[in-house]
């Protein structure tokens, strides 16, 4: 999960966010003059690159206002965050914000690793016949009405 600053309202979840695709795209200087395809280019076509990606972000449930993000899409590292209309910052020198996503190894974000179940089994302390496990064709215990 994504921690984002916005620029009015400070640090949010992400769900509070709509992503709004690719930022600086300038619009046509003359529309009228331009045939299907340079139309098509213009709305459907975008960059698609692996790495520091300039997007548009709107706070939705928050001031509603649309702000830009430098932001890494392998490593979902937000570089920087920025109003509309001002010029994207250099990449080398953009500092990271306070949101980024979680890089442990158990995350269910960038992470491939699962937690481990092999050494579990469920015992039982009591002697009642109503709660003794009851064993499975696996070999691993489970409570009294469980599913295979």
């Amino acid at each position: 999960m994504l921690l984002i600053s916005c620029p009015n309202c400070g640090s949010r979840d992400e769900t509070e966010f709509h992503y709004g695709g690719q930022a600086h795209v300038p619009y046509p200087e003359n529309p009228s003059g331009l045939n299907d395809r340079e139309w098509a280019e213009f709305l459907f076509y975008r960059d698609n690159t692996k790495g520091i990606f300039a997007e548009r972000w709107l706070h939705s449930t928050g001031c509603r206002q649309w702000f830009n993000m430098l932001r890494d899409t392998v490593t979902y590292d937000i570089q920087s965050i920025y109003p509309m209309g001002a010029p994207r910052p250099d990449k080398a020198a953009a500092a990271p914000e306070s949101g980024t996503a979680s890089t442990a190894a158990d995350s269910t974000t960038t992470g491939s690793a699962a937690p481990s179940i092999a050494a579990t089994s469920i015992t039982s302390t009591s002697t009642a016949p109503s709660t003794a496990p009851s064993t499975t064709q696996s070999g691993t215990t489970a409570p009294e009405g469980a599913t295979k």
